[in-house]
């Protein structure tokens, strides 16, 4: 079986998608929002620094999968809003670790299954009292 391999064009696919469906559903989003407070925002600071990270990434030129999350994620932080914002920045700040690793701007599943893991262990790590 051959592994699927990720380029910085089917990552920024991805982040694309990601950000029309939080562009869709941002105010179901804000209806669900518990932390810290149920203040209503959530999704809209979410999509705010969805808009920051995406400009980012059209503004770079980059091409290879490390090169690409790296500026999601620079982006992301740049813009974060919100306490959402913010461990959303550190979710994709976690990617970037393993995926700037990757040689040839090229990750198989198994960089990308690596990748999740230590966005969601830098999530967790953002947060005081998950």
């Amino acid at each position: 079986m051959q592994d699927t391999k990720f380029d910085g064009l089917m990552l920024k696919n991805l982040m694309e998608a990601g950000h029309t469906w939080l562009k869709t559903n941002h105010q179901t989003v804000n209806a669900l929002n518990v932390f810290p407070v149920p203040d209503g925002d959530t999704g809209t600071n979410m999509l705010l620094t969805m808009n920051s990270a995406i400009a980012e990434v059209n503004a770079s030129g980059q091409n290879g999968a490390g090169a690409v999350a790296a500026a999601f994620a620079q982006g992301a932080l740049m813009g974060a809003r919100g306490n959402s914002g913010v461990i959303l920045s550190q979710v994709l700040r976690g990617m970037v670790a393993t995926l700037r690793a990757v040689g040839g701007g090229v990750a198989g599943a198994s960089d990308v299954a690596a990748a999740l893991k230590a966005a969601s262990a830098a999530s967790y790590e953002a947060v005081l009292k998950p």
